[in-house]
């Protein structure tokens, strides 16, 4: 293995390591938001922005992210990222109010969004080779699929053996950790000729997915009845409805068109927006099985989740070894019915259940149609996106961000009307369905990885 091609593989361990450090904040201060409350005086709607404020941000500027990381450059854009989302975790960390630590986490977000389209794009021109790319995708998304699991982990030990203030500290070292391995083995490749970027687009973009991604937040907190919650979600389709027709009209896009028209990116960002949907929930209820149900301490509960992992790398593995031999939706279409499976079996838990019998089984399940599911969906995203690479990748976390936050309020309500059980059952239920759309999406003349063949050396890294 030349020089190079190590670099290449030193890269991947750096961005997945980046990846990392986004996908467990998603997750890691839910334990320790009690704690937060109580230190800082915060009122009880006031927690709730600390979850809300760094969805909202993140959520919001992804497709403005991809877009900056083709004007700035895939390593310019990754290492700002990273030192934006390690001073916003310091600031969160250091809080000495309410509002320091809300301006952390929504600062967290925005950096987060710019980050993540960078990692996407910097895969996809490393790793052009079928067998390669499996691979390298195949790491990816066990890192981005095991995250939520590492964060309930790791915010339950930090917060129970330090403080909740680690909760944020602890990205300081990843990212620099993180960047020091960019700095090694990502070279500055030429940014993309001719991009400018759509401000009318930007605008319409952003705020369309903050209202829509704020209108299912609320729902979960004030109800769909809600003035705040209809106006806000109204408000959304809105503006992004409006966001599409200026695409189709700018000369400069911020999202083309053509990367939504494409049938196999279709596919993958429905495929990954309905993954969202059953697979959060099923962490959200299984979270509250574990912690009120049967009384759980903090990290008894995080590594009742490892599971999770296990299931992930199981479906990462075995998925990764297909990627260059099978069709799309022949991957992705088992790996949504898997998940669907194990949202079914949920359904039918008891307080009484055993976990090794009844709850192991459901992250077992869930996790390795996830890993399935995230793998193809983001090597397929990108594959043979060109200049698009990176706000193609943005789109399959901006699928997941919007699909999560309508399942935890859309299910959290069924939840709270009929049961979790009903719920998950429902979600299994809207997971077949979708399994079937997205087979149908995919069609035959969709490309696929196998009938991929090597770009020019020009367009890698």
């Amino acid at each position: 293995m030349t020089r190079i091609e190590t670099r290449r593989w030193w890269a991947l361990g750096a961005v997945a390591t980046a990846q990392l450090m986004v996908g467990i904040d998603l997750t890691i201060v839910n334990i320790a938001l009690p704690s937060m409350q109580q230190d800082l005086g915060m009122s009880d709607p006031a927690r709730q922005w600390v979850i809300t404020l760094f969805a909202l941000g993140y959520g919001g500027f992804l497709l403005l992210g991809g877009r900056m990381s083709d004007l700035i450059g895939r390593r310019r854009a990754l290492l700002i990222g990273l030192t934006g989302f390690a001073a916003a975790s310091a600031l969160g960390g250091a809080a000495t109010s309410g509002s320091m630590l809300l301006a952390g986490r929504a600062l967290q977000g925005v950096f987060g969004a710019l980050l993540t389209p960078a990692v996407l794009a910097t895969l996809a021109a490393s790793f052009p080779l079928p067998a390669e790319r499996g691979k390298a995708f195949g790491i990816y998304g066990a890192v981005m699929g095991s995250a939520s699991g590492l964060g309930v982990l790791a915010g339950g030990v930090l917060t129970q053996y330090l403080d909740w203030r680690w909760s944020m500290y602890v990205n300081v070292p990843i990212a620099a950790l993180a960047a020091a391995g960019i700095l090694y083995a990502v070279h500055p490749a030429p940014r993309t000729s001719g991009v400018r970027v759509d401000v009318l687009g930007a605008l319409l973009a952003t705020a369309g997915l903050m209202a829509v991604v704020f209108g299912f937040a609320r729902a979960e907190s004030d109800g769909w009845g809600a003035p705040v919650t209809y106006a806000s979600l109204g408000a959304g389709v809105a503006l992004l409805a409006a966001f599409l027709a200026v695409q189709a009209r700018v000369s400069n896009p911020l999202l083309p068109l053509r990367v939504l028209q494409d049938r196999k990116r279709g596919g993958s960002y429905l495929a990954v927006f309905s993954l969202a949907i059953g697979m959060f929930a099923a962490l959200f209820f299984l979270t509250f099985y574990l912690q009120t149900v049967r009384h759980y301490s903090p990290i008894r509960a995080g590594l009742s989740f490892l599971p999770l992992t296990v299931g992930l790398m199981v479906g990462v593995r075995a998925v990764s070894r297909l990627l260059a031999k099978a069709s799309v939706r022949a991957l992705i279409c088992p790996g949504l019915l898997t998940i669907a499976a194990g949202l079914a079996l949920l359904g039918w838990l008891q307080p009484d259940s055993s976990y090794w019998l009844h709850v192991m089984p459901v992250f077992l399940l869930v996790g390795l149609g996830a890993g399935w599911v995230l793998v193809t969906a983001n090597s397929t995203a990108t594959l043979g996106a060109g200049s698009d690479s990176a706000v193609a990748g943005a789109m399959v976390m901006t699928s997941q961000q919007v699909g999560a936050s309508l399942g935890t309020a859309l299910l959290s309500t069924v939840a709270a009307g009929h049961g979790f059980n009903v719920a998950s059952r429902g979600a299994a239920a809207f997971l077949c369905v979708a399994a079937v759309a997205v087979y149908w999406v995919l069609s035959e003349r969709s490309p696929d990885h196998s009938r991929w063949k090597l770009p020019s050396r020009s367009t890698r890294l």
